[in-house]
């Protein structure tokens, strides 16, 4: 127990978060067992041990351990968190609980018998919480930690402290709250680079962001898609390659006849693929209003813009990037469905939305909201696009 304390003092001596992420607040840490779920280099180690930085500095009555420890090859989490509670300790902190093998009944069985134990856990976003995992369902509070915003990207490279708007917010006020920060920066200096490689808290390390990205995507369809969903080693290349293809075919409706028959596999086995790497959140499956999984999707993209660059970046296309800058800044709390022949996407069911790149010749349509990409400041109905970035 005396090393993994050890460990623990280290590692929030030594953490560092540049940016304080605002699910920091949305959480209600007063309950007793919290998931906490994101794609893999968002940063749910950091914002765990940020959590006991904040809350508990070096109080040992909070604790912060790892399945990647071979300690737990021998080891239940049970008989852990039995010694770390007689010791004391009242907050738990499980980074990578999936790595453990039956995780979800033992975080059951220590929800029951440890009434006085708070357990904080980080695990994939391929993870079904409630529904894969039913001894959790009536007691787990699941929350999602996303890569940075916009907003996030600019406050740490600038140091500003913009705060973050809602959907309806921007749609009412956008001009007043465009001028308020351009009062402070020029957004449009910031863009190009956060949508290269802002998404990603470890483009702040001192490595090759391209390289970093590649080995990243590459763990999320190892572990997170093969070892949780269970697949074996043998279809990993077939996941990889319907990646590539998917990727560089750009956004557009998938031919799944023709992918199933480049992976040599069924149409029905594309689609599950398909569902696996949009849960891994390497790409979004974007609907007609009124249709959902298992039908084929109108559109797929990839989740973030950071992500077309390393697979295939000779063929990133300006529109594309924009408009998946777009729908990435939206999902969070927002419906986006493909748009008809006049507008690119559906928010919430109601309103069609343009993205425009610069240069595109505009006829102004009342009924539509236009996202503007190199506009300052909008006007109507005519939006910059850079503001969406400050909805999370």
């Amino acid at each position: 127990m005396e090393a993994f304390y050890r460990t623990h003092a280290y590692l929030v001596e030594h953490t560092n978060a540049p940016v304080r992420r605002d699910l920091m607040d949305e959480i209600d840490w007063n309950d007793r067992l919290i998931g906490i779920k994101g794609t893999r280099g968002v940063g749910k180690t950091t914002f765990l041990l940020q959590y006991a930085k904040e809350k508990f500095g070096t109080d040992r009555s909070c604790l912060f351990i790892n399945m990647n420890n071979f300690y737990f090859s021998g080891h239940t989490i049970v008989d852990f968190a039995d010694e770390f509670q007689r010791h004391g300790g009242k907050v738990l902190l499980i980074d990578q609980v999936f790595k453990h093998p039956g995780w979800s009944k033992e975080l059951r069985t220590c929800y029951d018998r440890f009434p006085n134990l708070k357990i904080v856990f980080t695990g994939s976003s391929v993870m079904r919480l409630k529904e894969e995992n039913h001894e959790l369902r009536n007691i787990v509070k699941s929350y999602n930690l996303r890569g940075f915003s916009f907003r996030e990207y600019l406050n740490l490279q600038a140091n500003m402290n913009f705060r973050a708007y809602t959907l309806n917010d921007i749609l009412e006020n956008h001009e007043v709250i465009a001028k308020s920060v351009l009062a402070k920066i020029h957004p449009l200096d910031y863009l190009q680079d956060y949508m290269h490689h802002g998404f990603y808290p470890f483009f702040l390390e001192k490595r090759n962001f391209s390289e970093n990205l590649l080995k990243t995507m590459n763990m999320m369809v190892e572990v997170d898609i093969l070892l949780i969903k269970q697949i074996e080693l043998k279809y990993l290349s077939k996941i990889k390659k319907l990646l590539y293809l998917l990727a560089v075919e750009g956004p557009k409706a998938p031919n799944v006849s023709q992918l199933a028959n480049d992976i040599e596999t069924s149409r029905a086995t594309v689609m599950n693929y398909i569902k696996y790497l949009a849960d891994a959140r390497l790409i979004n499956m974007v609907y007609p209003i009124g249709e959902e999984f298992p039908k084929k999707p109108g559109k797929i993209m990839m989740h973030n813009s950071n992500l077309m660059y390393p697979i295939y970046p000779v063929k990133v296309e300006e529109q594309d990037v924009l408009e998946t800058f777009f729908v990435n800044s939206l999902w969070k709390d927002h419906k986006v469905n493909k748009g008809d022949k006049n507008s690119s996407f559906l928010v919430d069911g109601t309103m069609p939305f343009k993205v425009c790149s610069e240069g595109m010749k505009v006829k102004n349509n009342p009924e539509i909201i236009y996202a503007l990409h190199k506009a300052e400041i909008g006007r109507g109905n005519q939006i910059p696009l850079w503001l969406f970035g400050f909805l999370y």
